[in-house]
């Protein structure tokens, strides 16, 4: 029962601690400067090949 304890009080402290540092840390690699551009250069990826010309249909699986 006592590695129960261990790990129950590190769980309880430590690792709850290095769990929310990790978030902090996550939090303001997202919010930082100059990402923004990145951010909505992904955001738009998918609207990039949009204006392309769809496939005629007599050629269509040939």
């Amino acid at each position: 029962m006592e590695r129960y304890s261990f790990l129950r009080t590190l769980a309880d402290s430590w690792v709850l601690l290095i769990l929310f540092l990790i978030f902090i840390g996550v939090v303001v690699w997202v919010f930082r400067p100059g990402s923004r551009r990145k951010h909505r250069d992904a955001a738009e990826s998918i609207f990039r090949n949009e204006n392309r010309p769809a496939p005629d249909s007599d050629n269509e699986g040939r």
